[in-house]
């Protein structure tokens, strides 16, 4: 047997190997913990990528040589349990039959991981890779002058360049700069607003006056005493439209309006209304297509826009929610009437948990994890996830491996004959998981996850174990470590597991550290807020001069 000592330099050994040069498959640089895992198992993985390029070949051969096209739909702040699953919605008093149908023509995968928050969730999806590495680990409200920059890769890029149609329908949230919109990120059209629902759906006077909101709407509070008028954030641009080489445009709003609840519907209807549109647009075409939606419910807090409570939780998140679900049944009945759902991967998940602060409110609640957005518990980064291709994934089933938000980047790249397209001068967190999408159970190739809040590591998933970091100065030994089978609620940190576990993680981090070292992060995208939108309203640039009259450019 191997001596202990000498099983971790070598794994340190290939940790400072890997990383330094592109030397996977297809060249992509992965973080260091994928190649120990490669060396276990590469060969077993290698069989598993010849039955999975024979079963796309004989898919592209029927289908007239294209790939599938792919349809992903990501909700908003949903907790693991709150969708697909009736006996949830059953003790929840909740409503997702839509879904639930849905889970039960495809695969459910259980063990999903995200990041705590829905920009760095968003962006992980976007580019294969932990938002720390470009600096958006953070979720900005307001204006920021910061985005993805041009230089990250998307995998709509990816796609687009091996003849995908591209199309963004809904939420983006991933920076107010020109070169941060969707579609000068690889899609040919978007349809998005520049900012997410804080903005959208709190700051209204619908929100104010069921005091959801506070502070922010004129004459809704008194200072006497209050000097500086630029404080409360005014002029914001709400919803957008942009052509790939074009200009982005502000729509169906108009100079000196006030934004109101009224505004947001008819936005929810807009971006449902436009994304069967471009179903039937997209389908008509020769060439596969690529399609975002991501819908803003059912994130809602006007209680008032409900005729009446229709579910027996009664929160207004459980309301939207079943909306939604109807909305995601549109959608799909549209697929099958189109008769594209053979030609058709659709996926559907959440970007992370609940907003735990408007539990009363929403109406969810901690389920089976604990903790929800912006924390790094399970709560915040385990979500329900479900993918149906008929004929190509089995209907009715259940994955437990483990799998991030990072690894579909990869994993839509290969299924869509893009893998080649892929950068190799950087590091990509996510993983190919197209064996566990087509062959179901068991070939997943994923089993740790590194857990950052905004910029700092704070935890690290490692097959049924997850270790939070101690804090700065304390040994390793006193870190908790959790059972995450038979604590999911991270309640009860286990000593013996960190006696043992605390050498292994720590040679975990070191490694994932020294891939950093060997691929540095990159920078955010900087600029002008609001700049690339060619009828920018008045207020809204006033808005721009006061936030740059303290910036250095």
């Amino acid at each position: 047997m191997l001596h202990r000592n000498k099983l971790r330099q070598g794994m340190l050994g290939l940790a400072l190997t890997f990383p330094f040069a592109a030397t996977a498959e297809n060249g992509i640089v992965h973080d260091a913990e994928y190649y120990i895992l490669e060396a276990q198992h590469g060969e077993v993985w290698a069989s598993d990528d010849q039955t999975v390029d024979a079963r796309l070949a004989e898919f592209r051969e029927r289908n007239g040589g294209k790939p599938p096209n792919i349809l992903y739909v990501l909700v908003d702040d949903l907790s693991f349990g709150e969708m697909g699953i009736p006996e949830m919605n059953y003790i929840r008093g909740s409503q997702t039959p839509r879904i639930n149908a849905f889970a039960d023509e495809g695969l459910s995968l259980m063990r999903m991981y995200t990041e705590p928050s829905c920009t760095p969730s968003r962006v992980a999806l976007m580019t294969g890779r932990h938002p720390v590495r470009n600096g958006l680990g953070e979720v900005k409200a307001t204006v920021a002058g910061e985005g993805l920059a041009t230089e990250e890769v998307t995998v709509a890029e990816v796609l687009s360049d091996n003849g995908y149609n591209t199309v963004h329908i809904g939420k983006w949230h991933m920076g107010d700069i020109e070169q941060s919109y969707p579609h000068n990120q690889g899609f040919d059209y978007a349809s998005f607003p520049i900012h997410q629902q804080v903005l959208l759906g709190f700051m209204t006077p619908e929100s104010d006056a069921s005091q959801a909101m506070q502070g922010w709407l004129p004459g809704s509070s008194n200072d006497p005493f209050a000097l500086d008028a630029t404080f409360k954030p005014d002029g914001l641009v709400y919803s957008m439209e942009g052509t790939r080489g074009e200009l982005a445009r502000e729509v169906d709003f108009e100079a000196g309006e006030r934004w109101t609840q009224a505004h947001y519907d008819a936005m929810h209807q807009k971006y449902q209304t436009e994304t069967i549109e471009q179903l039937q647009r997209l389908s008509a075409e020769d060439k596969p297509f690529f399609l975002q939606y991501w819908p803003l419910i059912p994130l809602e807090f006007d209680r008032t826009r409900f005729d009446t409570i229709e579910t027996a939780n009664g929160g207004t998140g459980v309301e939207s929610l079943k909306q939604l679900d109807k909305w995601f049944g549109d959608i799909i009945d549209e697929v099958d009437r189109l008769g594209i759902a053979e030609n058709t991967l659709v996926v559907l998940m959440a970007d992370n948990g609940r907003f735990r602060q408007f539990d009363s409110t929403l109406g969810f609640s901690q389920t089976i994890y604990r903790g929800g957005k912006v924390d790094t518990s399970e709560g915040a980064i385990r979500v329900n996830a479900f993918a149906r291709w008929p004929g190509m994934i089995a209907e009715d089933t259940l994955a437990g491996d483990m799998i991030h938000i990072s690894d579909l980047f990869t994993t839509f790249a290969r299924i869509g004959g893009a893998k080649d397209s892929i950068s190799t001068d950087r590091i990509i967190d996510g993983l190919d998981q197209s064996a566990l999408l087509l062959e179901g159970e068991g070939p997943g190739r994923r089993d740790y996850v590194f857990v950052y809040g905004t910029d700092n590591l704070a935890a690290v998933v490692k097959q049924k174990f997850k270790l939070e970091l101690p804090a700065p100065g304390l040994p390793g030994v006193s870190a908790k470590v959790y059972d995450l089978y038979r604590d999911p609620g991270e309640q009860s940190p286990l000593t013996e597991i960190a006696l043992w576990a605390s050498a292994s993680y720590q040679d975990i981090i070191e490694r994932h550290m020294l891939a950093a070292q060997a691929h540095p992060h990159s920078d955010v995208g900087r600029g002008h807020p609001y700049s690339g939108i060619e009828n920018l309203r008045p207020e809204s640039k006033t808005m721009v001069e006061n936030f740059m009259s303290w910036q250095k450019n």
